[in-house]
């Protein structure tokens, strides 16, 4: 595949190798060769085996768990990169860590979606993209262009193809993720839910009403991540106590962090169903209700829209 400007290189982190294989397969084109490894005292070592000089080169890292080790090594590709002479670098993020800590919730606490937004720009890279940020606003946290994708297309393609759209109703798990939640019910045409919450503690939450009729209704969750699973957990609850007749939950980021695995697999959610923007570990494979969807198709096409000056939004039409 070539560029407007020239050879396009794709470079894969240690984060997500199988999206990154996807990835490569959808555009026709081998990863370039690179190691990236540990020392014995745990420093990254990275070293690009390819000649990427006046290239235009992709790296495909998501910062997920572990989100240091993964954004370091993110951090040094992109310092190797700059230093071989890459005529530009693209930072591809299918999930961009620490997007959660984009505001001050108290007072002396930091803002480190900016910090990781400056680290970032600062190692060398040219253009950021990314998928389904926590917030549309941190894409300003970033002083260089930064696209960011959205899951939605996919999701509502498994959507179309598995249910009857009539008895359909989204629903936003807090009213934080309305504007999430409505844009996918309008691709879909459906009604809109809406879950009102009080969060006691970080972790932790408790459902407090169901704004919204979902009698009979078959009822589809959408966020952006799922961490302890608490949150769907108790929305799925708190809509079946409401007469809704199932369900389910999409989610663009599957962090399932601690026990959530096991929180989902024992809920009454029908299935939960998340994209490979960060890989799936084998709890996650092997659980009943989990599904995973593939955005390989999706990034891929946005890469090639990058490399070639295309527009990328027409994605979403």
């Amino acid at each position: 595949m070539v560029g407007n400007n020239g050879a396009i290189k794709l470079v894969a982190g240690n984060s997500n190798p199988g999206l990154a294989e996807a990835i490569a397969a959808y555009l026709k084109m081998p990863l370039a060769r690179a190691v990236v490894r540990r020392f014995a005292d745990m420093e990254i070592f990275v070293e690009i085996l390819d000649n990427v000089r006046g290239t235009d080169v992709f790296v495909i890292q998501s910062t997920s768990y572990p989100a240091n080790d993964h954004l370091m090594e993110l951090l040094i590709i992109i310092d190797a990169l700059r230093r071989a002479s890459a005529r530009r670098i693209t930072a591809v993020l299918p999930y961009f860590g620490y997007a959660r800590q984009d505001r001050k919730p108290g007072p002396r606490t930091p803002i480190s979606a900016k910090l990781v937004a400056n680290m970032i720009t600062y190692a060398g890279a040219n253009r950021v993209l990314t998928v389904d940020l926590h917030a549309g606003q941190i894409q300003g946290f970033f002083d260089i262009p930064t696209d960011n994708l959205y899951a939605s297309p996919v999701m509502v393609r498994d959507i179309r193809e598995r249910f009857d759209l009539s008895n359909i109703m989204v629903v936003s798990p807090d009213v934080g993720g309305v504007v999430r939640a409505r844009a996918l019910a309008k691709r879909i045409n459906a009604p809109l839910a809406i879950i009102d919450k009080r969060r006691e503690r970080a972790g932790e939450s408790e459902v407090m009403n169901v704004i919204g009729d979902v009698d009979t209704r078959l009822c589809i969750l959408v966020d952006d991540i799922i961490d302890s699973g608490g949150t769907l957990v108790n929305a799925a609850d708190a809509l079946l106590e409401q007469g809704a007749q199932a369900v389910y939950a999409y989610i663009s980021h599957g962090v399932l962090s601690g026990g959530a695995v096991a929180r989902v697999t024992a809920s009454h959610l029908k299935e939960l169903v998340i994209t490979d923007s960060i890989q799936p570990t084998e709890a996650v494979r092997v659980a009943d209700n989990i599904r995973v969807l593939s955005i390989a198709t999706l990034l891929g096409e946005a890469i090639a829209r990058t490399a070639s000056e295309q527009s990328v939004s027409t994605l979403f039409d």
